[in-house]
């Protein structure tokens, strides 16, 4: 079991990721590889992401380098997934160059502990071999996340809407009880009882950094190092794209009614807040909202008894670019 142990600083220091973290993608989606648990939710990515590692030349490479330092088990090093990576794919990496050459032998070391770690990365603590490191991190991420990467940016988004809305019901207490059915909110402390080690993290007032994740798969991911900033990657509640074969026409959406409701999901909104923004009826709102929902523009997540509906990204591009004012018409 893995705990977190909060004070009230803590608790006031409590956030969430503004955007997916490269690095720690990076690592779960190489999980993905190891398994098949879950494949179902990847399936259009992992087809795809195979294939485009073929025609980069870079199979051996994420065999030689990749696969063994991120095993799908208890354990790997902390230093692959900096802090530092919140503000993007090159700031992660230059965190990893810039890593003690001590802290990287330690880290190696306990890896030894559970698997055996190949000759050529045992010399990941001289600068030159991770530079070396880095170069295939950027090639992988080019090749298999970059591609991928407006389905992760629209499901951090959507996270951070559902996790709003819990957060201003119940506070950070109620934001840190709607993480998921894994993790467990229980004053002063956030349990995640399947954690395959026992570990406790005492956060001392420096606050908890949550990481929602698309590549993590059921299990929540923590730093095994407790000195380390405090963070928590955990699986997005996100469902597999929708294919687009026999969605309506964007035409549809172009109605005055149902281009109101559309710009009322913008900020996040339940069928009976669309439907006042919007000038509705209920019934009329949960109509346009199916439709938009089925078109690919907008995601609707279940809160208590209420749905949500978000934006996506095609429908903020969508309403961004081809809705700017409502022109006169009949509704639809």
């Amino acid at each position: 079991m893995l705990r977190f142990h909060f004070s009230a600083e803590d608790v006031a220091r409590t956030r969430v990721a503004a955007a997916p973290h490269a690095l720690w993608e990076i690592a779960a989606s190489l999980h993905r590889f190891q398994t098949p648990a879950g494949r179902w939710a990847y399936a259009h990515w992992y087809r795809a992401a195979r294939e485009r590692l073929r025609e980069a030349g870079l199979e051996s490479a994420v065999r030689q380098f990749l696969l063994p330092l991120y095993p799908r088990a208890s354990y790997w090093p902390d230093f692959l997934t900096p802090l530092e990576g919140v503000a993007g794919l090159e700031a992660g990496l230059k965190a990893i160059l810039a890593t003690p050459p001590a802290q990287v032998t330690a880290e190696l070391a306990a890896l030894a502990r559970i698997r055996r770690v190949p000759a050529h990365l045992a010399r990941l603590p001289e600068r030159e071999s991770r530079t070396e490191l880095v170069s295939v991190l950027r090639a992988y991420h080019r090749a298999v996340i970059e591609p991928h990467e407006e389905w992760m940016h629209e499901g951090v988004h959507t996270e951070r809407v559902r996790l709003a809305r819990h957060s201003l019901d119940g506070g950070t207490e109620g934001l840190l009880g709607g993480l998921g059915p894994t993790v467990r909110w229980r004053h002063p402390r956030l349990e995640i009882g399947t954690y395959p080690t026992e570990h406790d993290i005492r956060l001392q007032g420096r606050g908890l950094l949550l990481i929602p994740s698309y590549f993590c798969w059921k299990g929540p991911v923590s730093l095994a190092d407790p000195a380390l900033p405090p963070v928590l990657a955990y699986s997005l509640h996100h469902e597999p794209p929708r294919p687009t074969a026999g969605s309506p026409s964007l035409e549809i959406l172009l109605g005055r009614a149902r281009a109101r409701v559309l710009r009322a999901t913008a900020a996040g909104a339940t069928t009976t807040e669309a439907a006042r923004r919007a000038g509705v009826t209920p019934a009329t709102a949960t109509h346009h909202t199916t439709a938009l929902r089925d078109a690919g523009l907008i995601t609707s997540h279940r809160h208590g008894n209420s749905v949500i509906h978000t934006l996506t990204l095609l429908g903020a591009t969508m309403l961004s670019r081809n809705v700017r004012e409502a022109s006169p018409g009949t509704e639809n």
